[in-house]
């Protein structure tokens, strides 16, 4: 019994709940969830529309081309009277024309106002791509909470099934005493109770095996049945690294580099609107073809006329006073470039604030988990004793029960503390930038 349980706790620590090709490893969910989540999907969406706005389709840089036709066409009855002759009566006279036009448009100059905005869209553009990283380093964050909650439930079920074992290993072991009278009824009613708590935490504990897993299926977005298992290991990224991490997080972190891209758009918005203050120059173009088509008259016959017109021109446009709306736009872009230094400023304390209690609090998770890890092994010991005395009949079944729920405690303690260690870690890792350059 003594090697047994040993045994069982090395199982334990590598278990695998399903066979090799059910199982689902961290870099297949990190896979499957940038490829499928919702949220990613969206995100990257709106990245590709920043994307679209910053290309030279919408930058103003090209011409405007515009194309025009018409046609009309009329019919009249037509009396004329000419003095001393008599009067002259027509009747369905028709009259056409056709037309057709090219016209250009080209601004010359605009007062800047379209190299501006221009960078300003790329500015954009960069911006969405810092917002589309942080909902995908969110979304990680969502993808591991829930999958090492996973890990730690197909952990805790193992417990509890070693619990359950050797709860029906005792019950037996009574059973066979009282048949021959070395135990009282109470310790085999003590040992039949124990067997159907343990059962039913087992299945209660299955069954929070089952949720956790459909919320993981919810962010992977995949269609994996409940028979899959998940990788239980743990690795942690050395201190030294961290430090290293925690002192670069000025130039990583998501919503540091976000301000640092509004600020730079408020900037460009200074600038255009001060281009309100100059004139605009537009080249101007045109090619026209006309065609009209006349009834006769009493006078002239009837004719058909063919025109082609070419025109090119410059047009100049300065709005001298605008009742003071730029001077306004200009003010306000001024307060709104303030406003964001100032939340710069507050994102940066906060930040700094969040990396510290973060970082304090890998520490103190990891320390626990070590503190939890020697908890273990000295239950461990303790149980072995206690199940060496019990079955010499030195300790009552009350006490080995006790050592064997004090086990069972340390265990899931330990896999607890091992999962927050790590959960720890990610949101130090993501607080300093460095979620996505890591392997987890």
């Amino acid at each position: 019994m003594q090697n047994k349980l040993f045994i069982l706790w090395i199982g334990f620590l590598s278990f695998t709940f399903c066979n090799a090709q059910d199982l689902l490893t961290k870099t297949e969910a990190v896979a499957l969830t940038l490829e499928q989540n919702f949220g990613i999907q969206i995100a990257n969406n709106n990245l590709e529309i920043a994307e679209n706005n910053a290309g030279i389709l919408n930058s103003g840089y090209l011409p405007s081309l515009n194309a025009q036709a018409g046609s009309n066409f009329s019919t009249q009855d037509r009396l004329a009277e000419v003095a001393g002759q008599d009067p002259l009566d027509q009747n369905n006279l028709d009259s056409e024309n056709y037309n057709a036009s090219l016209n250009l448009n080209y601004t010359l100059f605009d007062g800047l106002g379209r190299l501006y905005n221009y960078k300003r869209l790329k500015e954009e553009y960069n911006l969405s791509e810092l917002q589309a990283r942080e909902t995908i380093e969110n979304t990680l964050v969502q993808l591991f909470s829930v999958y090492y909650e996973v890990a730690r439930r197909v952990e805790n079920v193992e417990v509890l099934k070693q619990t359950l074992s050797l709860s029906k290993d005792r019950l037996k072991r009574v059973e066979y005493l009282f048949d021959y009278g070395q135990v009282n009824k109470l310790q085999v009613l003590n040992a039949k109770v124990d067997v159907s708590n343990d059962s039913i935490n087992l299945v209660n504990e299955n069954q929070s095996l089952d949720n956790a897993k459909r919320d993981l299926k919810v962010i992977i977005n995949s269609e994996y049945s409940n028979n899959f298992s998940v990788d239980t290991t743990v690795n942690f990224t050395p201190m030294l690294k961290i430090q290293q991490f925690v002192e670069e997080h000025e130039l990583n972190n998501a919503s540091l580099l976000q301000i640092e891209k509004s600020l730079e758009i408020s900037a460009y918005d200074q600038k255009i609107s001060k281009t309100g203050y100059l004139p605009t120059l537009d080249l101007i173009g045109s090619y026209g073809w006309n065609r009209n088509i006349s009834p006769e008259t009493p006078f002239f016959p009837g004719s058909t006329q063919t025109s082609t017109t070419i025109s090119a021109g410059l047009s100049l446009n300065w709005n001298l006073f605008d009742a003071g709306q730029t001077a306004v736009r200009i003010q306000n872009a001024k307060i709104n470039y303030e406003n964001q230094n100032l939340q710069k400023q507050q994102i940066q304390v906060q930040v700094d604030r969040d990396i510290q209690n973060a970082l304090n609090n890998y520490k103190t998770r990891l320390y626990i988990y070590e503190l939890q890890e020697q908890n273990v092994k000295t239950n461990q010991d303790n149980f072995k004793r206690t199940e060496n005395q019990f079955e010499l009949g030195q300790i009552t079944s009350v006490e080995f029960r006790q050592a064997q729920i004090n086990l069972q405690n340390a265990q899931t303690s330990y896999s607890l503390a091992k999962y927050d260690a790590k959960l720890a870690e990610i949101q130090l890792l993501q607080l300093t930038g460095q979620l996505l350059n890591v392997k987890f």
